[in-house]
């Protein structure tokens, strides 16, 4: 079988830069189900339980992986995080409890 050689072997593909990807394609989705997303209809993709899932995959894909891919690669994927989960409780309009809105069971208290 040939395969084309613009295509990486998901072999030679380092961890970090694996889940960098995963983790941002998280972030992206998550953005677009709160209506952060660019386009013209963005307020109308707004799904806040859609949201909560994604976002509580991104924290504990963050939470367990920041330990194996440095400080440098974990930092900027907590802050995307962050600011996810505080855009969450600015659109939800019923506020969840301190420590329970969407992975703070994997980050803590997001306030």
């Amino acid at each position: 079988m040939t395969v084309d050689p613009e295509i990486r072997d998901i072999a030679e593909v380092p961890a970090v830069e694996l889940i960098n990807t995963v983790a941002v394609h998280l972030m992206s989705a998550a953005a677009v189900k709160l209506g952060l997303g660019d386009g013209p209809d963005a307020a109308q993709e707004i799904d806040l339980d859609e949201a909560r899932k994604l976002i509580t995959a991104l924290a504990g894909l963050v939470t367990a992986a920041a330990p194996e891919i440095s400080d440098s690669h974990a930092r900027p994927l907590r802050d995307g995080l962050r600011s996810l989960q505080l855009a969450f409780r600015e659109t939800s309009p019923i506020p969840d409890a301190i420590g329970a809105g969407p992975g703070e069971k994997y980050t803590g208290p997001v306030t």
